[in-house]
């Protein structure tokens, strides 16, 4: 089994207050690049040197970036169980000019969950919890509310593979660091109630990782953020994450960005299990070198060697939705299975103005992690993780579709544009030639009954994309938006073209034959 390298990045901490470094390479490879490459680059074949792909990204993640509107991101290499590249791009604040730098503290969203799960595995491990305990029998003073489901179904294993049956959750529930917050009881009461039979299948649960949190809490005695620091955190070396707000590290968290590209203030959630993570890049390459332990041997001794793979092993199948890009959730993590018959593991995490990324194979110890303080950053991470994919020569992860999805929508879009025009042209002709006319309701013109009928659906249609449209406009989240931020403007100025054509269409309608001249009344006796 290969021996850990000492720490790559200690050095960029100790001297972080006279230089920050906004590149880390290693020479574990002869990564000599340079920061400024520009120009495009070809996409690095399976099989070729890591400065191959390094050089790939730090030439073209600037122009991806400026192309979608985020402002900053982090990016980190990981090879052969080693961080060989760390980088930051782009801004941290772009109003007040602050470049982003590695030492900055991203919120990592639902990056939160796999630490999380960690978290309580070490108590597993302890022999203090069992997966497959009802959380309720360890668990005093609280009680799922009464929802006609077996509450014994809920267990420590399914809360972790997203299988308890629970729900969702509310979006957005977000508070000023310092105002005054429920508690995260009180958000349990309100939000872990089972929506489906515990064990019927997948249901993605940011109130099931709550909840766990909350055992944990009453497990140990501890507060969460406390247990989590002392016992996963700090022996994994992730010195700057923090589970809640830490006012320590206020000055070093960049300003996260909407859908809109508008500026998100700092915030907070009652809960921390499912989302409430702080913490850097360093950090979370740590985390994920970790989870490699074929490569990462016993010296931080957090959790043994069969824990972590139990963690990593698919659990549960049929993801809806999100089978699409993972074959199934293992306990905190996604599950995809290779071509080659080995599996990769992920997650990524998205909150107001926050997307972020981790992916790896723990036998090949190859990972990387995508960082960025914009929620329009879905294509931008599917094409770091296509190019990624196709240098270590795996067959395309789950994630890359979205990239090939948005060039499908982007050729959609330009055919409703092309249809809308080839449309226009045709009706401009028809008017000079007089087939129609500008008067679509004069008299003496001869409408069927179908031709009527056609025409009222062409306004209903062209009424329903510009309500569409409108309605769209309005909405401060759309996941079809947050997926394909990038084509949102095309495809609505596609639909508003296309509603503007139909409407032409059916009040110009062709010309129709006069009506013939009434027989002569014969003469009067």
């Amino acid at each position: 089994m290969p021996t850990r390298p000492a720490p790559v990045t200690r050095h960029c901490r100790r001297h972080r207050h006279r230089h920050r470094h906004r590149t880390l390479r290693v020479t574990l490879l002869p990564l000599v690049l340079s920061a400024a490459a520009c120009g495009d680059s070809p996409t690095p074949s399976a099989g070729a040197p890591a400065e191959d792909l390094v050089a790939r990204l730090e030439a073209q993640v600037p122009g991806w970036m400026d192309g979608l509107g985020i402002p900053g991101a982090s990016l980190a290499l990981i090879v052969e169980g080693r961080p060989v590249w760390l980088r930051a791009f782009g801004s941290a604040d772009p109003a007040g000019g602050r470049p982003m730098e590695l030492d900055a503290v991203y919120r990592v969203e639902s990056l939160s969950k796999p630490v999380t799960a960690w978290g309580v595995m070490t108590l597993v491990e302890d022999g203090r919890l069992g997966l497959d305990d009802p959380v309720e029998s360890r668990l005093s003073g609280f009680r799922l509310p009464p929802t006609g489901f077996n509450p014994e179904g809920v267990t420590v294993r399914r809360l972790l593979s997203h299988s308890a049956g629970l729900p969702l959750g509310t979006l957005g529930v977000e508070f000023t660091p310092g105002e005054p917050m429920p508690s995260l009881e009180a958000m349990l009461d309100r939000e872990a109630r089972a929506v489906a039979p515990p064990g019927s299948g997948f249901t993605y649960s940011n109130p099931g990782f709550n909840l766990l949190e909350l055992l944990v809490q009453q497990t140990t005695g501890e507060d969460f953020s406390g247990y989590m620091a002392r016992r996963v955190l700090g022996p994994l070396g992730m010195h700057d994450a923090h589970f809640g707000w830490d006012p320590a590290v206020e000055d070093r968290l960049p300003v996260g960005h909407d859908l809109r590209g508008r500026p998100v203030p700092a915030y907070t959630y009652p809960e921390r299990g499912a989302g409430g993570l702080f913490a850097t890049l360093e950090d979370m390459s740590r985390f994920v070198v970790a989870g490699m332990p074929r490569w990462d041997p016993a010296p931080w001794a957090v959790l043994s060697v069969d824990a972590i793979e139990e963690l990593q092993v698919l659990e549960v199948r049929g993801l809806g939705v999100y089978g699409l890009v993972a074959d199934g959730y293992g306990l905190g993590h996604f599950v995809e299975l290779l071509s080659d018959e080995r599996r990769a593991v992920f997650h990524g995490g998205q909150g107001n103005g926050w997307m972020t990324h981790m992916h790896w194979v723990p036998e090949t110890g190859d990972g990387i992690i995508i960082l960025t303080n914009s929620q329009r950053s879905w294509p931008f991470m599917a094409r770091v993780l296509g190019d990624w994919a196709e240098w270590r020569g795996l067959s395309p992860v789950g994630m890359a579709r979205i990239h090939q999805a948005g060039v499908l929508l982007g050729g959609l879009v330009a055919l409703l544009l092309v249809a809308a025009l080839a449309q226009a042209l045709r009706l401009a002709l028809d008017l000079r030639r007089g087939i129609r006319r500008v008067a679509p309701f004069s008299a003496g013109r001869r409408l069927r009954a179908g031709q009527c009928l056609l025409r009222s659906v062409q306004l209903g249609v062209a009424l329903g994309l510009v309500a569409l449209v409108a309605w769209a406009a309005k909405m401060d989240y759309l996941f079809l938006a947050s997926v394909f931020p990038h084509r949102m403007g095309g495809l609505a100025a596609a639909l508003l073209a296309l509603a503007l054509v139909l409407t032409a269409t059916a009040l110009l309608p062709r010309a129709g034959h006069p009506s013939p001249p009434a027989p002569p009344l014969p003469p009067s006796p």
